[in-house]
């Protein structure tokens, strides 16, 4: 173990909100779809908390899309 602390990884952008209200669902409904707290959409929402791989692929799933469809890479 070298000591170092982890890396801060930086926000990565999407499209969860344009896509949430695009469907009609409001962040409760759409966190009861993929299984999270609502306050975790909000955080995804806004850019404070990136989301684990598992769940990137529910909201690709329930969107529809490809994770890169709602993840944009720089």
């Amino acid at each position: 173990m070298t000591g170092r602390k982890p890396a801060i990884e930086a926000p990565i952008p999407n499209r969860i909100a344009d896509l949430r209200e695009r469907a009609g669902l409001s962040r409760a409904e759409l966190a009861q779809r993929i299984g999270v707290n609502p306050q975790t959409i909000g955080y995804l929402e806004r850019g404070e908390y990136n989301p684990s791989l598992a769940l990137a692929f529910r909201l690709a799933d329930l969107f529809q899309l490809s994770v890169e469809q709602i993840f944009v890479r720089d």
